[in-house]
């Protein structure tokens, strides 16, 4: 059987289902009216005189409008020849020929006085007529008929209108938000900035996508499913969609969220009719962000909630690996916790296939700048962006895309037209530091002081070291600092080697040393740097086997609950490696603390150095010691 015949089946069924009820309705409405008719048409008993008048023209009584006690009067004189009584009025004949009438809402007062059996042995002076047919209305009760007709209408379609609306409700959930897109993406490989060995994993998708006999006629199968892992804003969905636009493909966007649902069993009709869609206009790329969100299967039999779980679970791996042929259909899934996916997902016939997608390197990132720059109003000549992508190691190309945007932003604020290399370079201190916080106002001078003498200390340490590019050493507060050594790598690394991190580690701990350098004591500044510099120190001895006791075993070889107990002497073995590291960061300023108390001391003054003033004063400070040791040496 074709994948769209049952389907079709489907669809012809309810069309008979929504004919029938159709039918039934209109049979139900005009039962109704047959039956409203025939009870108006009932016989009435045929009167005389006063009476048959006030019955057929009643026309007459409502020119003269009277209150109940006038007529109580009339009766109680025996003046009244004929009484009629209609739904919402009283008609009164009287014996010299008046004629009037008195409103009576729902026959309260008639019901209440007129209706009454007479005594046995009296009978009444006038003549009591019931007069149905009679159309009495003054007022808003001209209104009422109306309103009771809406009310019956309304009475008879709510319970229809109720049941229609729940049935369209439930389709509807049972459809979920799948859609394919109007037009097929339009993207490729091309389009996409780095990725590299992304789009190489990619090559044979795109290959089984775009001619699928080149795999059938060899008797291979073709990956059915392909799991994307990376950071966020790596440019997984990007590289998704290229999929698809390289082989023409049809394209469907969901998240792990989609097959969720209020109703029990209507998730799996979400995953069944989710591949129906991409069966019927295949070939087609499925799709599915944040993939995480389908969670694992469980056996601890928590609940309902956990039941519709695994049975939402299995009826996708039944629809990935079953009976149906999904050919010219891919599943690509994007996720940055692929070990929250359950295991049966990605054995060989699901999820066979793994692609890592990393962040850009410094050429990519300098080509995503440029992309991206050129959509705004900039001065093109006056940009360098292989700096900029040297101040935005690690950066991912989400990121990059907001630098962009937030230089535009800065340059508006300023009120320049065009975006210049200052207004980027900006940006990327908002994205990486924060924003100018205004914290200055609420400092005294000894906290700036500090402050400076802080700062200083990380920028000379990382300047003397090499750790990185020193770009500037600012006091102004940004985001939650209250000043900042920016430091960039001069090349995206992946490894570092012992002398590297104990570098590192010097860097963070040059705050702390220059104040009790400079005040002989240290403040609560530091209390950042030295939580950092004791996670750095702890990986380097109980994970990189960095250990001066010769120690090799790696606490991350235990589990969890067993690490902890082995706690106790990592910590102590990172305590002697931050010791030593401090003792020399300590000596290296105080060799120094000539530059140290000049860069303190401009800072105080401009609030913000450039890397390559730092880097003068150090050499001069080398070329005077140069001076100084030549004579004394000869």
């Amino acid at each position: 059987m074709k994948p769209g015949k049952n389907s079709l089946g489907n669809r012809r069924a309810r069309k008979i289902a929504i004919g029938v009820s159709a039918v039934l309705i209109a049979v139900l409405l005009a039962l109704g009216s047959w039956f409203y008719q025939q009870r108006e048409a009932q016989t009435i008993p045929a009167l005389t005189g006063i009476a048959n008048q006030m019955r057929h023209d009643p026309s007459a009584w409502t020119h003269d409008e009277k209150d109940a006690s006038q007529m109580l009067r009339d009766i109680h004189d025996a003046n009244v020849a004929a009484i009629g009584v209609s739904p919402n009025a009283i008609l009164v004949s009287k014996r010299d020929g008046a004629k009037y009438f008195v409103t009576d809402h729902n026959s309260t007062f008639s019901h209440a006085l007129l209706l009454g059996e007479p005594k046995a042995d009296q009978a009444a002076s006038y003549q009591l007529v019931w007069l149905p047919d009679a159309d009495i209305r003054t007022g808003a009760s001209r209104w009422v008929p109306v309103f009771n007709q809406v009310r019956d209408a309304i009475s008879l379609l709510l319970p229809l209108l109720l049941i229609g609306g729940m049935v369209w409700f439930m389709r509807r959930e049972m459809r979920g938000g799948a859609s394919l897109l109007s037009k097929a993406p339009t993207l490729s490989f091309d389009d996409v900035i780095g990725a590299g060995e992304a789009k190489a994993a990619l090559a044979d998708i795109r290959g089984y996508l775009s001619d699928p006999k080149q795999f059938t006629s060899m008797g291979v199968r073709a990956p059915c499913g392909i799991l994307m892992v990376g950071g966020p804003g790596v440019g997984k969905t990007r590289l998704a969609q290229a999929l698809a636009g390289e082989c023409g493909a049809n394209f469907i966007s969901i998240t792990g969220s989609y097959f969720s649902a209020k109703y029990y069993g209507v998730g799996i009709q979400k995953v069944k009719h989710l591949f129906e869609l991409a069966r019927k206009n295949a070939p087609t790329v499925i799709f599915i962000d944040e993939a995480d969100g389908l969670a694992k299967r469980t056996d601890t039999g928590g609940g309902p909630v956990e039941a519709e779980s695994n049975r939402i679970i299995n009826q996708l791996l039944a629809e990935m690996d079953g009976f149906a042929s999904n050919e010219g259909v891919i599943i690509v899934a994007a996720t940055n916790h692929p070990d929250n996916l359950d295991e049966a997902l990605r054995r060989p016939g699901r999820f066979d296939r793994t692609v890592q997608v990393r962040l850009p390197d410094r050429e990519d990132r300098a080509k995503i700048f440029r992309f991206y720059a050129e959509k705004l109003k900039s001065k093109a000549a006056d940009i360098d962006y292989d700096q900029l992508a040297r101040l935005t190691t690690g950066l991912s190309p989400a990121t990059v895309a907001m630098v962009v945007n937030q230089a535009g932003l800065v340059a508006r604020k300023a009120g320049e037209t065009e975006i210049a290399a200052k207004h980027f370079m900006e940006a990327i201190k908002i994205a990486r530091i924060g924003d100018v916080s205004g914290a200055e106002r609420a400092l005294s001078e000894d906290e700036r002081t500090r402050i400076a003498v802080h700062e200083a200390g990380h920028g000379l340490v990382a300047a003397l070291l090499g750790t990185g590019v020193l770009e500037e050493v600012t006091i102004l507060p940004r985001g939650g600092a209250l000043g900042v050594a920016l430091i960039t790598k001069a090349q995206d690394k992946h490894l570092y080697r012992e002398t590297e991190i104990r570098n590192e580690i010097q860097v963070l701990l040059g705050g702390r040393n220059a104040e009790i350098l400079t005040f002989s004591e240290a403040s609560s500044g530091a209390a950042s740097d030295l939580q950092e510099a004791s996670r750095i120190s702890l990986d380097m001895v109980s994970k990189f086997g960095f250990n001066r006791d010769g120690d090799l075993f790696s606490l991350a070889a235990l589990p969890s609950q067993y690490a902890g107990l082995q706690m106790k002497s990592a910590i102590e073995h990172a305590n002697v490696l931050l010791k030593e590291l401090n003792e020399l960061c300590y000596g290296l300023l105080h060799a120094y603390e000539p530059v140290l108390r000049a860069i303190a001391d401009e800072l105080l003054e401009r609030e913000t150095v450039p890397g390559e003033a730092v880097y003068r004063l150090i050499k001069e400070h080398k070329s005077a010691l140069k001076i100084v040791h030549e004579p004394a040496a000869a």
